[in-house]
């Protein structure tokens, strides 16, 4: 395995990290401010201006292989330095979820009618997307569990469900939904599940409330959607009716590289938050990066990052060789390692900021809040572990004894 970036890695990068210190870093208080001002779901102006210049840089779509041409392994990097700044970076180089896993599933399984009339706006960074699964009566966790219904009428679907916590649904410029409900309950059990595009227009779909997060509002919003008898045409099945799993684990793979690198990110810019406290603050006596105990919190979140950075590198070196299928455990795996870090690292740094960590005056509030969420959204934690433990249960060792 070789993680060296390459020379095109290295030069994408450098672009990014331009943009960051150059354009990014000094929208994040414009963003807030305009936030603070103005519906919580409506589209802040100063991100058309971030998704204009990233175009004229060339840093759009770079999550895409057969766009970018960057490999899932280079692509890491950039990923994580978008991670520095969470909420914006992502959006303004249209690599942000739950768009860039909605556009690969467009990418791999979409018709031509389909990529013309969503692909295409969404590549452009027209319009955005999301992907409702998740259902408040049962435990979505387990997938078979989901309730909604797709049924065949004529020429149409028919969708009966309610669904919950579906990022992305708040913001008007949210178009298009990519629901996953059964299409046929007798069937073997991972057959029974199919995707379908939903368009936000469609007659009886609802969007009955915004949740918050930790009582924060995300201005694409986290939404509970209603769909009563909402009908669509036949040509708006992904792939064929039962594919629902199949589509799933080939959406998953990359965006949970994705995640973790972002959240390897956050981490990196609150350690770096961290020392800079740790420098400029006195008591008694002396500096608090001259005191045992601070030293320990900051070389243990240096070694915490490390780790994950590398099982993400090795999980994105395995998905470009072998596809998502080879790299299952690993996958997993960083789903579980980097948002658990990340929360640590962040929490640490709260600890030497003392109260401020805990307000709005510096970020850290908010990454913690995103990165325990992020121990939730694309399965639990629990889910992820009882998977490696299944992988590890079936290994087959050379000696035990």
């Amino acid at each position: 395995m070789d993680f060296a970036p390459s020379p095109k890695a290295e030069e994408v990068c450098a672009r990014m990290w331009r943009f960051m210190l150059e354009e990014v870093f000094p929208a994040e208080k414009e963003y807030e401010l305009w936030r603070a001002n103005n519906d919580p779901h409506a589209h802040p102006p100063v991100l058309e201006r971030l998704k204009a210049s990233a175009k004229k840089r060339d840093l759009w779509n770079l999550f895409l292989p057969e766009i970018s041409g960057l490999s899932n392994l280079e692509y890491t990097a950039v990923a994580e330095i978008s991670g520095w700044s969470p909420v914006i970076a992502p959006e303004a180089i249209n690599c942000a979820a739950p768009d860039t896993g909605n556009m690969e599933t467009l990418h791999l399984f979409g018709t031509p009618e389909q990529k013309t009339q969503w692909l295409e706006p969404l590549f452009s960074g027209e319009i955005r997307s999301a992907f409702a699964m998740t259902e408040p009566d049962v435990a979505s966790s387990d997938a078979t569990n989901i309730t909604t219904q797709i049924v065949r009428d004529g020429d149409d679907y028919v969708i009966n469900g309610r669904k919950w916590w579906i990022s992305g649904a708040a913001d008007e410029r949210c178009q298009v939904f990519i629901v996953m409900g059964k299409t046929d309950p007798t069937a073997q059990t991972h057959r029974q599940q199919s995707m379908i595009l939903v368009p936000r227009d469609a007659s009886g779909v609802s969007i009955e409330r915004q949740l918050p997060v930790f009582g924060y509002q995300d201005q694409h919003g986290h939404s509970e959607i209603v769909f009563r008898n909402v009908r669509v045409p036949a040509s708006n099945m992904l792939a064929s009716e039962g594919d629902g799993f199949m589509i799933a684990q080939a959406r998953l793979g990359p965006g949970r590289v994705h995640h973790a690198m972002r959240a390897i990110g956050m981490a990196e810019r609150a350690l770096g938050l961290m020392v800079d406290r740790a420098k400029s603050r006195v008591a008694f006596g002396k500096h608090l990066s001259d005191q045992g105990t601070v030293q320990e919190l900051i070389a243990q979140s240096r070694i915490d990052i490390e780790q994950a950075r590398l099982l993400v590198y090795k999980t994105a070196w395995l998905i470009d060789k072998h596809g998502a299928k080879g790299a299952r455990t690993e996958i997993a795996a960083i789903k579980v390692a980097a948002p658990a870090m990340a929360i640590a690292v962040i929490d640490r740094a709260i600890e030497v900021y003392g109260g401020m960590g805990i307000s709005d005056d510096t970020p850290l509030a908010y990454f913690y809040v995103w990165a325990r969420a992020l121990r939730i959204a694309d399965g639990p934690d629990a889910v992820h572990r009882r998977s490696i433990a299944r992988e590890e249960l079936r290994r087959e060792r050379p000696f035990v004894g």
